[in-house]
């Protein structure tokens, strides 16, 4: 069974909390609450309109809906709509925590990094007249990289990135950073825009 997620973008400002509130689907937080330990989010169940309207950002930070019943257009809330129940949870956890990570930035369509402009609603990364299509998976690497000066463990990319913990196929996320350098080298003539580091990877 696949699951199809519509997101409903809003402006609001970056958080360093992130929750995932599960509103009325009762069986799915059931689920989620028992491997909650290995997630980057906090979990919350809510079940009445009346906890909708209460929500506040001072509370759940950056947070994220998930739901499959119409929530009202004027409560103006940060949501996904589940139309279908995910066969696979890992893949619903994913794509949760990139929804987290996306919603720090959800009020830029361009972000700068370094040198370089990133256009989200375009997924192009562009240089001097120049400019490159990257896919989701790609600007998700970059995004995360980008939110710390620190350098990054395969570890913490796996777990950030793709949103869980257990390992992934043999050097999964080595490929994803050769091929992304690969193409960023190719179309600026830049082999620097991520570094290998003792740790991981950062940018440059």
């Amino acid at each position: 069974m696949s699951l199809f997620l519509s997101l409903i973008i809003i402006n609001y400002p970056q958080m360093n909390k992130q929750s995932l509130i599960i509103f009325n689907i009762p069986v799915l937080f059931k689920i989620l609450n028992e491997i909650k330990v290995s997630f980057n989010f906090e979990l919350f169940e809510l079940r009445n309109l009346n906890d909708l309207e209460n929500l506040t950002d001072s509370k759940f930070g950056n947070y994220l809906i998930v739901t499959n019943t119409k929530i009202p257009d004027h409560l103006n809330l940060r949501s996904i709509y589940l139309t279908e129940n995910p066969s696979k949870i890992k893949d619903i956890v994913e794509k949760f925590n990139i929804h987290l990570l996306k919603n720090k930035f959800v009020n830029q369509s361009e972000i700068k990094i370094n040198k370089f402009q990133l256009d989200l609603n375009s997924r192009k990364i562009s240089f001097n007249n120049k400019s490159l299509k990257l896919t989701e998976r790609e600007i998700d690497i970059i995004l995360y990289l980008n939110q710390s000066s620190n350098s990054q463990t395969i570890e913490n990319l796996q777990k950030k990135v793709w949103g869980h913990e257990v390992t992934l196929e043999t050097h999964t996320v080595e490929t994803h950073i050769y091929r992304l350098r690969k193409k960023i080298n190719e179309a600026f003539s830049n082999n620097e825009f991520i570094i290998s580091t003792e740790d991981g990877y950062k940018l440059s």
